[in-house]
């Protein structure tokens, strides 16, 4: 079989799992779980396959036109170069983890089927993205990912939270999609193709008349997408839904497709100073705010929202001084330890009843209810921390290696200006990560107070997948020297410089926070929950299944704050505008939401009193017309003779009026 053919049979084979299931939901139960697992798994095989293949060497072309439009053509294309060939491997790998690990944490989900059809559906959406050689198909998959986020986010649908994040996510991200397709469009007219190697061509040809206003109209979706500064309010919202969904959405789709679209489209931005220094700066502003926000936050999968959201940050920075090889490397490591990090959460919610880590802390026990997530939990975090030799050392000190080359002047596809702003705010950021890194670690897995709920062994399948991911949060780094190929052929080796700045920064951020917690535990007496019971108030049901534990644990209130939350003294008075996100929602609500409500109350004012009242005017008239005329006919004859009889005399007499006149 060609490489070509098992190209297209990697998004195609999850795209049919998805229909087979809705399809057969209903009528076969027995077959959802096999048409959940296998194609995805298929699609991960098949992804491997072509990675192998294409071994970073020459691009993989093939095209066939889908619709002649009459101007610019519209081709089924693939384009498949070490970039896309490892992305679609890390979709594949991750969905099926996701899928595998659902069938236990979902396990007595009345909509599992609907469930998993929709998994599958977003993972043949982004693996669409990932090898689509033409920007039209490729906003196929693009848009299709919005719509499942918002049906999966909404999963438990009786919670108004998840009612109102799916429905937050879906606007957020489509406010953003808007001047994303004016740019496509515009830059479809400067180079006269949707083709991404017709594009590239046209951009080394100096081909692009507008470059600047191209990419800040495709900057405005990638910010939506990735949830970038200052569209990136929907992500916290979002964990509303089952963790399993969060794990898909934060580790290889929706979230990643921006950062790779502008991977891919690279040399375009790179034609704009402008754009690069735009991007820097979005970049900077959202990763150290959203570590603020994540040091902040008591629920333990906005935590990790936040924590995305910075991560993403590191990429987009690394894209703004010109590296993508960088932001993609950093990409896959990410997918792998932030799968791992929302899928061990899952577990710890499950175990300890609730998602508050204020709660968590004052219980004991956890790490021995689970002791499968609390190791795998303690790598993902290590690799989220970037402490070596985990993945997320090697994947965060590329990003700033390529920074400080920017900075210093070695390299000149950005601006110094970039590359400066990019480097201070990753090593801050990088103290800040391993802050909350810390805080989690120890608030979750260090609790005092009553024994934990007893649920028994989490199910095989949750447990073993966790172990899969860890695999790679460990060991994907070490593998960066023989990857070269794969992106773009330049090293992303530390520099010495980088790895001692970035690595003991990281640890001061990790034993000042273990330092406050240990001062401050010594301090706070253990807690001792009501009539003998801890949390009683704050903890979901102790005997059902992880998934309905975690619907529960949305609306459940969370105790209050911790003594012991290093957060609190760390951030001092910047604490409370930390936890709410900097009240950005709030000057959303102030600045958008309000006048537009206002507005659509004076068009309803206007549409109801004013509109209303001149139809209802006119059906008025015409009501009294007619009870005139109504009037008029009594039935009697010689009435009808004495009108007419009048009525010609009045005509006669106009008559004369008028002859005598003229």
């Amino acid at each position: 079989m060609t490489t070509t053919t098992l190209a297209w049979l990697v998004p195609l084979l999850p795209f049919l799992g998805s229909a087979a299931g809705l399809l057969l939901g209903r009528t076969a139960p027995g077959f959802v779980r096999p048409l959940a697992v296998l194609p995805p798994l298929a699609a991960a095989i098949l992804a491997v396959m072509v990675a192998v293949r294409q071994g970073g060497g020459k691009t993989i072309e093939a095209s066939t036109q889908l619709t002649p439009t009459g101007s610019v053509p519209i081709d089924l294309a693939l384009y498949i170069d070490g970039f896309a060939a490892l992305a679609a491997v890390l979709v594949g790998v991750v969905a099926t983890c996701v899928q595998i690990y659902s069938t236990g944490y979902l396990r007595d989900d009345p909509r599992y089927p609907s469930y998993a059809a929709l998994v599958s559906l977003f993972t043949s959406a982004m693996l669409l993205v990932v090898y689509s050689g033409d920007l039209m198909v490729l906003l196929v998959g693009w848009e299709i990912m919005g719509i499942c986020s918002y049906f999966l986010v909404g999963h438990y649908w009786e919670t108004p939270e998840a009612r109102a994040a799916s429905l937050k996510a879906f606007l957020v991200t489509k406010l953003g999609d808007v001047p994303f397709l004016i740019g496509l469009f515009a830059l479809a007219t400067d180079a006269g193709t949707f083709r991404i190697d017709g594009i590239l061509g046209a951009v080394a040809a100096g081909g692009l008349d507008h470059p600047t206003l191209i990419a800040l109209l495709l900057l405005a979706g990638v910010a939506g997408k990735s949830a970038q500064f200052p569209l990136h309010t929907w992500l916290p919202d979002a964990m509303a839904g089952p963790t399993p969904v969060s794990a898909l959405i934060h580790a290889a789709t929706m979230v990643a497709a921006g950062i790779y679209f502008v991977a891919r489209l690279l040399p375009v931005f790179a034609e704009s100073a402008a754009a690069l220094t735009v991007l820097a700066v979005m970049a900077a502003v959202t990763m150290v705010g959203s570590a603020l926000a994540a040091l902040a936050q008591d629920d333990i999968k906005r935590v990790l929202a936040y924590s995305t959201i910075g991560q993403l940050g590191y990429m987009a920075g690394a894209l703004a001084v010109g590296d993508r090889g960088a932001a993609v490397f950093h990409l896959i490591s990410h997918g792998a330890f932030k799968a791992l990090l929302f899928l061990a959460a899952g577990a710890i919610i499950h175990a300890a009843g609730t998602n508050s880590l204020s709660a968590m802390s004052r219980m004991s026990g956890l790490t021995k209810r689970i002791p499968d997530a609390y190791w795998t939990m303690t790598v993902a975090l290590l690799a989220l921390a970037a402490l070596p030799p985990f993945a997320g050392f090697f994947s965060k000190e590329a990003v700033l290696v390529a920074a400080e080359h920017t900075a210093l002047g070695d390299r000149t596809v950005a601006p110094a200006g970039a590359g400066w702003t990019v480097l201070v705010a990753g090593l801050l950021t990088a103290l800040l990560t391993a802050a909350y890194a810390s805080r989690l670690w120890l608030l979750a897995f260090r609790g005092r107070g009553a024994e934990a709920p007893d649920h028994g062994r989490q199910p095989l399948a949750m447990t073993t997948v966790l172990w899969v991911l860890a695999i790679p949060s460990l060991g994907f780094g070490l593998t960066v020297t023989y990857l070269d190929d794969w992106f773009d052929g330049h090293a992303l080796t530390p520099t010495v410089t980088t790895a001692v700045l970035g690595t003991g920064i990281a640890l001061v951020g990790a034993v000042v926070t273990y330092a406050v917690w240990r001062t401050l535990a010594t301090k706070a007496p253990a807690y001792k929950g009501p009539a003998g019971e801890p949390l009683a108030a704050h903890v979901a049901h102790p005997d059902a299944e992880a998934g309905q534990v975690e619907a529960e644990a949305l609306h459940l209130p969370h105790p209050a704050e911790d003594p012991t939350d290093p957060g609190r003294v760390l951030l001092g008075p910047l604490h409370r505008h930390a936890a709410t996100g900097f009240h950005l929602d709030a000057l959303y609500t102030a600045a958008f939401v309000r006048p537009v409500l206002a507005a659509a109350s004076l068009v309803r004012f206007l549409d109801r009193e004013v509109v209303d009242t001149y139809v209802s005017g006119a059906g008025t008239g015409t009501k009294w017309l007619g009870w005139l005329v109504r009037r008029a006919q009594t039935g009697n004859v010689q009435t009808y003779l004495s009108a007419l009889l009048a009525g010609s005399v009045v005509l006669a007499i106009a008559a004369v009026l008028v002859a005598a006149g003229a």
